[in-house]
């Protein structure tokens, strides 16, 4: 599965998306906790429409009530990848403009349709990370510091079963990206066998295109010191990375 950048969304669709990101945002502050984004942009693809973190737990959300890019199907890969929480978010409109329909978070799960109260999901748990999460960690890191070059981004995903997972604006237009992370002890993530069969697929917008080998350690681990017992990477937890930049591919 080969993903290429889609269109933008509409301007009515902007403007509830930015009305549910001010909303969860406000919530957050209200009953005290810290929210810390992973999706809060409206580039494609779409398998959430916003995501966040609040300690040790994740959650995905799509908005309803509007006409949004995506599907309920998209949701629930993610969440059930990262094994967490798939919540919709029923938006209505007023004189006033969007908000959100029920009080307090107004979130439902996705799956059982009974109403979601992030805060009161946070544990003091170590939970260790995914491997879609620490796919998408990887994406985030070669995504930042694309953006620190002064690139512009035209779509990032973190779905580690769709390539590429960066497309950008390079010196003659769009490029892209195949991203694949590894954890310690190893430090070197390997091209994929079906390079050319991805290559053919994004074709027929840019011939150009990326590896980017990303590899992740605790922080109680060094890559600089080999033998140690390996500690588990966990969510919200201090990292080393690894990141040697892109690597052109033929």
């Amino acid at each position: 599965m080969y993903d290429v950048p889609a269109s933008g969304v509409s301007e009515e669709f902007a403007e509830c998306w930015q009305a549910a990101g001010i909303h969860l945002q406000e919530q957050a502050q209200r009953v005290g906790v810290t929210l810390s984004w992973l999706k809060a942009d409206h580039e494609p693809p779409f398998l959430e429409h916003l995501s966040f973190r609040i300690g040790n737990q994740l959650f995905f959300i799509r908005l309803e009530g509007i006409d949004g890019p995506g599907n309920l199907d998209g949701l629930m890969s993610i969440a059930d990848g990262c094994k967490e929480h798939p919540c919709v978010l029923p938006m209505e409109k007023s004189s006033t403009g969007w908000a959100a329909m029920f009080p307090g978070w107004g979130l439902v799960h996705a799956g059982t349709r009974g109403f979601v109260h992030p805060s009161d999901l946070v544990t003091s748990e170590p939970i260790e990370m995914t491997d879609w999460e620490v796919h998408d960690f990887a994406v985030q890191t070669v995504r930042q510091q694309l953006e620190e070059e002064g690139r512009r981004i035209m779509s990032a995903q973190g779905n580690p079963r769709v390539d590429p997972s960066v497309w950008f604006v390079g010196d003659h237009g769009p490029e892209w990206v195949v991203v694949r992370a590894v954890r310690y002890p190893l430090s070197d993530a390997k091209p994929p066998t079906n390079w050319a069969q991805i290559a053919a697929g994004c074709a027929r917008l840019s011939t150009i295109g990326h590896f980017a080998s990303v590899a992740v350690a605790s922080a109680h681990n060094s890559f600089d010191d080999a033998g140690q017992s390996v500690a588990p990477l966990l969510r919200d937890g201090p990292m080393y990375v690894d990141y040697p930049g892109l690597r052109r591919m033929s």
